[in-house]
């Protein structure tokens, strides 16, 4: 299914002044990632809900945390709740959850924020010397070893390996877009496309072992500049620690004016 039509929720149902609730909805098995849906289009679906809940221009989105909880099973239906906890003059907070058969598989908060005047301005310099490739460069699929979510993107390694081939490494540097194009790109589409990428530590392994990641934060910087749907995303991510079977990797996400358009903290279970 096409990333759009999948983030095309329908009219929620009112619960409360604060709390409505997107019923019937359904990942097909197109967008899998071993027994569960790919953590990045679930992370996507809720903020899309949040986002729609909003429904304001001007409140740009900030920061926004996800924990997956537990397993999203596929082809079977769920529900999506958004909580308002509060919006101030300047600052809004909302929750989003996917419920299913009774039990929370993903939770999220979001934080928007309006533009104000300041006195304070520290430019954000940081740069990539990546050259943008002509097409993607990744695995094939291969059944039962290459998860399905990844037929939907084009990812491109500049550094870092395939998982499971033994790397001394524990970094990606590369691209990333959608194979096919949405319309235009929201955040949603940005959320949905930095956790396409595979765990940095699974490079390091010599045999498959299952990971997830536990929490999520994705920070955004709105450099009020065009994107096409068919435009590539530089990647860089970096694994600060790894111990104990926990992982603790950082991204940083440029735009194709090699502008910063978002950060990005990651926790990643292992599990060898």
């Amino acid at each position: 299914m096409f990333v759009d039509d999948l983030l095309a929720l329908p009219q929620p149902s009112t619960i409360s002044d604060t709390t409505v609730e997107f019923n019937e909805l359904m990942i097909p098995k197109d967008w899998a990632q071993g027994r569960t849906a790919f953590g990045g289009i679930s992370a996507a679906l809720v903020y899309s809900a949040i986002e729609q809940v909003v429904n304001d221009d001007h409140r740009l989105l900030r920061s926004f945390t996800t924990n997956f909880i537990g397993p999203l099973a596929l082809d079977t239906e769920f529900s999506l709740k958004v909580t308002k906890l509060r919006s101030g003059k300047s600052v809004s907070q909302y929750t989003g959850e996917i419920i299913q058969q009774g039990n929370v598989s993903v939770f999220s908060q979001a934080c928007f924020g309006l533009a104000r005047q300041s006195k304070i301005a520290v430019e954000n310099t940081q740069q990539h010397a990546m050259s943008a490739p002509a097409k993607g460069k990744y695995i094939p699929q291969i059944p039962k070893i290459t998860p399905k979510f990844l037929q939907h993107f084009d990812l491109s390694i500049d550094q870092g390996g395939i998982p499971f081939t033994g790397k001394k490494t524990a970094q990606y540097h590369g691209f990333m877009r959608f194979k096919k194009p949405p319309q235009q790109i929201r955040d949603a589409h940005v959320i949905a496309l930095i956790d396409a990428w595979p765990p940095t530590l699974l490079q390091m392994l010599r045999w498959p072992a299952p990971a997830s990641t536990v929490s999520w934060n994705v920070e955004f910087i709105h450099p009020h500049r065009e994107i096409s749907g068919e435009d590539w995303f530089a990647y860089q991510a970096h694994t600060r620690q790894a111990a104990d079977g926990y992982g603790h990797v950082e991204a940083t996400i440029w735009d194709k004016y090699n502008q910063v358009v978002a950060l990005s903290r990651q926790t990643v279970a292992v599990f060898d």
